[in-house]
This record gives C-alpha cells, sequence and structure tokens, in this order.
C-alpha cells in the first residue's frame, strides 16, 4: 500500500520542481513521518543547485536518504522535522528530526529518527543539524576558558559555532562578516561583531578562528586574525571551487594551523565516547535555546520551493536559515 506524496528534486543544474513520489507503509522497526518544516542549508544545498559538486566529492557528499546521483536529477537536503503517523508506538504522535530531504512525507527506520524535546518550537528544531555540526566543530576546536575567538562567516553554521562558544565562560567572541546587518544577528546571539573590512584592526590576536564562509578571503582574514601558535578550524565546504591563500608573512614563524571539521565523522576528541545519535540528541537539546530564533530569517510553502532555491542561489533570497513550511506545528 503506498501514499501519493510530493518531493523537491533537482532535475538539472539550477532547475528544481515538485515531483510525486509514492511513501510504502511503514513496515517493522520503520516510522511513517509526515513533514511540518524543513532546513534549507543554503552553502551545501545551493552548491547541489547549481551542479557544482566535483566528482570526485559525489560519494563523500551523498545525503545519508537521497535519491538520485549527482549532479541531476537528485533529491538532496538533510533537515527535516516532522510528526510519526505511524510506526513504534513510544514514536506515534511525537515530532522527530531526521535527515530526510524536503518530501511531505516519508518512512525511515525508526533509529534514523530524533524526537524533538517537548520545548523546542518545530521550526527551530530544523537546526538541529547544523547545531550538530557546531557541536562537533566545538569538539574539534577545544576552546579553553578566557580564549580570544572570531568566527568568519555569519552563515548558519558560523551563528550557531558563535552562540555556543560564546558560553564558553570568560570566552570573547566576534562574529565577522562582509554584511553588516548581521551586527543584529550577533546581538541576540549576545556575541560581538565587526564587518570583514575592519575586522584585522578589530579583532586580531585570536587564539582561535572558526571559519564558515566558503571564500579564499574569509580563510586568509581568518589566519591573519590569529595570534602566533593560534589555530583555524575549518568548516567551510567550497565544492568545484579552488581556494588561494598567501602562506608567507607569519604563517610559518607563527606556527600557525589550519584544522578541518566536517560533521560526517565525530570529533576524534569524542569519538571513542560519542556516538553520532548522543550528539544529535545533544544538539536537540541545545536548542531549548531561544536565542537560535534569530536565525529564523525566511518562511515559505513547500510549493514555493523551486523558486526559493533558485533566489537563494542568485542571492535574490537573503537569507540565513530559510525554512519551507508543510503544516502546522
Amino acid at each position: 500500500m503506498f501514499s501519493a506524496e510530493r518531493a523537491f528534486w533537482l532535475v538539472a543544474p539550477s532547475v528544481g520542481e515538485i515531483r510525486p513520489v509514492d511513501v510504502p507503509a511503514p513496515g517493522p522497526g520503520e516510522v511513517l513521518v509526515r513533514t511540518l518544516h524543513s532546513g534549507i542549508s543554503r552553502g551545501t544545498e545551493t552548491l547541489v543547485f547549481e551542479g557544482r559538486v566535483p566528482p570526485s566529492q559525489y560519494a563523500a557528499m551523498r545525503a545519508p536518504f537521497q535519491d538520485g546521483d549527482f549532479p541531476a536529477p537528485v533529491k538532496y537536503g538533510y533537515l527535516s522535522v516532522g510528526i510519526v503517523e505511524d510506526g513504534p508506538a513510544q514514536l506515534v504522535g511525537r515530532r522527530v528530526f531526521s535527515l530526510f530531504p524536503h518530501q511531505t512525507a516519508y518512512v525511515v527506520p525508526a533509529g534514523a529518527v530524533a524526537v524533538v524535546p517537548d520545548d523546542v518550537p518545530s521550526a527551530r528544531a530544523v537546526l538541529a543539524g547544523t547545531v550538530e555540526t557546531a557541536v562537533n566543530a566545538l569538539w574539534d576546536a577545544a576552546p579553553l576558558v578566557g580564549d580570544k575567538v572570531a568566527v568568519v562567516g555569519g552563515g548558519m553554521v558560523g551563528c550557531c559555532v558563535a552562540r555556543l562558544v560564546g558560553r564558553v565562560p570568560g570566552v570573547h567572541v566576534t562574529l565577522v562578516d562582509l554584511d553588516p546587518a548581521r551586527a543584529e544577528v550577533a546581538e541576540a546571539l549576545e556575541v560581538g561583531f565587526a564587518t570583514s573590512a575592519l575586522a584585522a584592526d578589530h579583532v586580531a590576536g585570536c587564539d582561535l578562528v572558526v571559519h564558515t564562509s566558503a571564500t579564499s578571503a574569509g580563510l586568509q582574514l581568518s589566519l591573519d586574525l590569529l595570534a602566533a601558535e593560534g589555530t583555524v578550524v575549518e568548516l567551510s565546504w567550497y565544492g568545484d571551487g579552488e581556494v588561494r591563500l598567501s602562506l608567507g608573512g607569519s604563517f610559518h614563524s607563527g606556527r600557525l594551523r589550519i584544522h578541518a571539521s566536517q560533521v560526517g565523522e565525530v570529533a576524534a576528541a569524542r569519538r571513542s565516547r560519542r556516538t553520532r545519535s548522543d550528539r544529535l540528541a545533544l544538539a536537540l537539546d541545545l536548542l531549548r535555546d531561544p536565542a537560535f530564533d534569530a536565525l529564523i530569517t525566511g518562511r515559505s510553502r513547500f510549493e514555493q520551493l523551486p523558486e526559493v532555491m533558485a533566489g537563494l542561489a542568485k542571492g535574490s533570497v537573503p537569507a540565513i536559515c530559510h525554512t519551507i513550511d508543510y503544516g502546522e506545528g
């Protein structure tokens, strides 16, 4: 028995459409989830939308429940919140987060969903995957009490990192972005702010810089903001873009470091003691913090997704996290 549902597909680079999809009844150990909201992970999803995943990364960049193959046609996405309509009794009626693409309803193994705490609003819960990335970054970065920290790039990941690292006692955090309007978001997150143009004068001498802008200029600025023997934790994914850096100057004499961090594996510092499920549960718990609502900067209906994705890719739809609404909740 199948139910007729709808899903967003990238049918060709920069061309998306809503397609019908048949969803089977759940089998033993599976759940049927009716979607309430999904979130667009702007950086990664616009690269996918524009067909900019390099062939060497096709396997690494597959989403957990992706259909199709890069560059297209492909059903891609991984920030979904819904209500369990059928499945194990302890989950029926519960709101859950899943790493599923943009689709009105779907069936996944029960172990592939995480229960959303009762006091976390459904629209905010779409940030769980991004907060999970930020948690992993902090496990990699290991900020210390009293550190001076900059986060370069005020998108979804950068803002989540800024909020979390800003709660470490004594840490002074500055969010750095090209857009002066990000100052308002930084204020909501209770961290400092500097534009990229002024950061070198006001934020230099950092113990740690977390880079999320996915630009060569942003990574270069991150290195330039470090104190001697400081570390840049690199969270950006550049797709098929080329990265250029100037590694003269103080890079060697200052013994600077660039440390790659990526959410696909639990950070080495916690891998022997935390599972991916533990990490996601922690992210959902941290989303009890209403400060994260400042990152929800746009909302559209599911039917508008093809136009929204095209607008995000072109830059005509400004957003940190743009949510897609499927129903009430």
